[in-house]
């Protein structure tokens, strides 16, 4: 059996969708090794994982607050940020890699110097595996997708088109302009060739494990060949049902916000307006920490973490901040959504919401009780869609079908320690 070390980012969005894909592995047989979110260490050991935290250098870069305004202005802020956590996490990655000596490495695509030292890694002899996981849509220039950021529909007719082939490349372009000079220098440091372009940047692995599925995610001609579509990869912490839970009557409305600080909290409050006096039970759910400004009312219950999939089992409208963990969530369950985008790729994941026809999207520019209670009356109308994704996820596989296509490409020789002088 292989020994596999996982690097994450410091961020439970990407931790978890690991933790389910890890948890299938160890299943089977493989040792598992991880650095990951300090927070997160003692439950991943409590699972059986050699777990340790990242550098606490590589949390303590964060986003400024709030955010810069402009869909592009804070997206550009997020991927500087992680330009800057890339030294210290390729050296952290690398002292992982001396002590553990495994066959297989799987970084977190957010972790660029990681991303780096495992190229590095496996370019160094034969029978190493670096695979990469996306736990959200690749940010990879397609043909047949709009430029990543936006959140722009997809192309309809040769206008459409046309505005895809004139913005791919501003858009792209600017993002690239701004990264990739301090991401070289880290790629130079590591002792691997620089990248031009984005495509090159995310398609260095053996392996691309997505963690999403067609026809949620934009169908595509010119998907990288080492790119597999796994749909999404669930796994939450192991915490008891509330007992509130089962003694609730009304349909359920869950509402999450972010895990990672941004100013998403008045979803919640704007929430808790607009279904006052409706026929539902709001549960919302602060995992960043919970606002006292947010406190439980009328029955509802606010909280920093509630299992999800205990409230999915009996949600009629999943309200999410555009977060690809918690929209798949719900759908994979079946469950509408209403997004409501704040930053980072949530404006993407809500346009595939409305693209794939399974519920709706409000702009936080103009979340009001109104305007809110309509986009959830809407979502509510389009549970047949939502079913149709689920149906859709469940045949793409999951953490069963990411180990799969792992264990397909880890060598049938020995997998006892490899020789890890550097390249």
């Amino acid at each position: 059996m292989a020994t596999v070390l996982a690097y994450t980012s410091p961020a439970k969005g990407h931790v978890f969708p690991m933790t389910a894909i890890l948890l299938e592995l160890a299943a089977r047989g493989h040792r598992i090794v991880v650095r990951t979110l300090a927070s997160e260490v003692a439950t991943l050991r409590s699972l059986g994982f050699d777990a340790g935290p990242v550098d606490e250098r590589i949390p303590a870069i964060r986003e400024p607050s709030p955010q810069p305004r402009g869909t592009l202005a804070a997206l550009r802020a997020g991927i500087t940020v992680f330009a800057q956590r890339a030294p210290f996490e390729a050296a952290d990655l690398r002292a992982a890699i001396e002590r553990h000596r495994p066959d297989v490495v799987l970084a977190d695509v957010n972790a660029w110097g990681a991303l780096a030292e495992a190229e590095r890694w496996a370019a160094g002899r034969a029978g190493r595996l670096f695979v990469e996981v996306f736990p959200y849509t690749p940010a990879i220039p397609s043909r047949d997708a709009p430029p990543f950021g936006p959140g722009l529909p997809p192309a309809a007719g040769p206008l459409g088109r046309l505005r895809d082939a004139v913005l791919r490349p501003l858009i792209f372009g600017s993002l690239e302009r701004t990264v990739l000079p301090p991401l070289n220098i880290v790629r130079r440091e590591v002792g691997i060739g620089p990248v031009a372009d984005a495509r090159e940047l995310f398609t260095r692995a053996a392996l691309m494990l997505v963690t999403t599925a067609e026809p949620f995610e934009y169908p595509r001609r010119d998907w990288p060949e080492q790119a597999v579509l796994v749909g999404p990869c669930e796994w939450e912490p192991p915490v008891a049902e509330p007992e509130w839970l089962a003694a609730v009557r009304e349909p359920i409305v869950l509402v999450t916000t972010s895990s990672e600080a941004q100013d998403d909290g008045r979803l919640i409050r704007v929430a808790l307006e607009a279904l006052a006096g409706e026929p539902f039970h709001v549960v919302a759910t602060m995992p960043a920490g919970v606002d006292g400004a947010y406190t439980s009312r009328g029955g509802h219950h606010v909280e920093e973490f509630v299992p999800h999939s205990a409230v999915l089992a009996r949600a009629v409208v999943a309200v999410t901040h555009g977060g690809m963990g918690a929209t798949q969530k719900a759908l994979a369950r079946g469950v509408p959504v209403c997004a409501v985008p704040f930053g980072r790729d949530q404006h993407e994941v809500a346009r595939r919401v409305v693209s794939a026809g399974a519920g709706s999207m409000l702009r936080p520019s103009r979340l009001s009780p109104e305007r809110l209670l309509a986009a959830i009356v809407q979502a509510r109308g389009c549970t047949a869609a939502a079913q149709r994704i689920r149906d859709a996820f469940s045949a793409a596989g999951g953490a069963a079908a990411a180990a799969d296509a792992i264990e397909r490409r880890i060598p049938a020789s020995d997998h006892d320690g490899l020789d890890l002088n550097p390249a």
